[in-house]
């Protein structure tokens, strides 16, 4: 099954400057993203003093040299989150190799394949909760009501967050990342959504502390790194990350199935019959959540001709990489037949996505719980939402109107 894409892909078609501040970048990266593979695969940025590199190879081989290509001063490019002071917000995403492990090895068998299989009753059972009440009426917003849902309620669970809050959690992680339209700074909404979060964590960590329970958060609590305990401020800075990454990656991908589903029909026809595994993961090839990450050049380096000096900005463009005909044939065709083992939306080497495989599990099961109770569906784009961040792509709110079926296909 192949579906074509818009006219408005064809990389002849594309202007060829590149700013992920920019909001016209944010609604169709993907004709930049052609013109710079084939004309410019080392992109440079005086503006923003950044260089970008858009081809699979130059992707991957950077993400799996953190020797080269260091995370030590973050992976944002805005001016008031990228230097070594990022450890503070990015926590163990800047640190580069043997920190980041050591870092990552506190969450132990978390997110390790055993883990994650079973889990999947539970995320069954949180999706059907959200699906019942989003299907009270036909008409509902697919991005809010579920696809950030569910993923923000498995997330919330783990860590020892109330059902209560989870919702307001969820809105204030999606404001996280909000940038103004060609700045480099992040809105005054992300800045005060920043703000509530740290507050609560803190809360949240101190309630835990003096009643431990059996979440992760509780987990953090007790854990040490060479014999000291983590700060409330490493653990809320772990809080961040698992929550709002859950919202930015599996969420926002949720959405982007859903309306590649509206957009091509046979798409959604297979994807709610049967082919959820499939939607998902060329969902994830095709337009990718993750668009840019940062790294910092660790000396000087050539590539493609180019000369780079060391300490230079570079965006790293995964989701650009996922459409390079290099490695994917006819790669601005949505098709469900397609080997997508070789995508890098979850990224490669030490840095690869520590919540990978569960991410694939809600994004399947989400589609596949879906499948069971909607037999077709259409979006009312004229309402629908994208959001705005330099490193994000997906919807904030895409409403829409089911058909449900008369009977579920369970």
């Amino acid at each position: 099954m192949d579906a074509h894409p818009a006219p408005a892909a064809a990389a002849e078609a594309a202007p060829p400057g590149y700013d992920p501040f920019s909001y016209r970048m944010h609604e169709d990266p993907y004709p930049t993203y052609a013109w710079m593979r084939e004309h410019a695969p080392v992109y440079r940025n005086e503006r923003r003093d950044f260089w970008a590199l858009s081809r699979y190879d130059d992707v991957l081989s950077a993400l799996r040299d953190p020797t080269l290509f260091s995370s030590r001063n973050g992976i944002s490019l805005e001016h008031d989150l990228w230097g070594p002071q990022a450890v503070k917000t990015s926590f163990f995403l800047a640190m580069d190799p043997p920190q980041h492990g050591q870092m990552r090895r506190l969450l132990g068998n978390t997110f390790k394949p055993r883990w994650v299989e079973s889990m999947e009753t539970r995320v069954r059972e949180l999706a059907r909760a959200r699906l019942a009440s989003a299907l009270e009426c036909t008409t509902f917003d697919f991005a809010a009501d579920f696809a950030a849902a569910l993923p923000n309620d498995v997330m919330c669970e783990l860590v020892g967050i109330p059902a209560a809050d989870r919702d307001w959690i969820r809105a204030d992680n999606d404001r996280l990342n909000e940038c103004e339209d060609g700045t480099d700074e992040r809105s005054g909404e992300a800045v005060a959504a920043g703000f509530r979060l740290a507050v609560y964590y803190v809360d949240l960590i101190g309630r835990l502390r003096k009643h431990p329970g059996d979440d992760l958060t509780s987990a953090m609590i007790q854990a040490r790194v060479d014999g000291r305990p983590l700060t409330d401020a490493q653990i809320v800075a772990f809080l961040f990350l698992l929550v709002s990454a859950t919202n930015e990656s599996t969420g926002k991908l949720l959405g982007l199935a859903w309306y590649y589903g509206w957009r091509f029909p046979e798409v959604q026809r297979a994807g709610l019959n049967g082919r959820a595994t499939a939607w998902g993961n060329e969902t994830l090839r095709y337009d990718s959540p993750s668009q840019m990450m940062a790294r910092a050049l660790t000396r000087e380096t050539v590539i493609h001709g180019t000369r780079l000096p060391e300490g230079a900005r570079v965006a790293l463009l995964p989701a650009s990489a996922n459409r390079d005909r290099r490695v994917f044939p006819r790669p601005d065709s949505f098709d469900l037949e397609r080997d997508t083992s070789q995508m890098i939306s979850f990224g490669r080497g030490p840095h690869f996505c520590l919540g990978a495989a569960l991410a694939l599990l809600e994004i399947t099961v989400a589609l596949e719980e879906v499948g069971a109770l909607v037999s077709e569906y259409e979006i009312d784009m004229d309402n629908a939402r994208l959001i705005h961040s330099p490193h994000q792509r997906g919807f904030a709110s895409l409403p829409c109107t089911v058909v449900r079926r008369r009977k579920p296909a369970r």
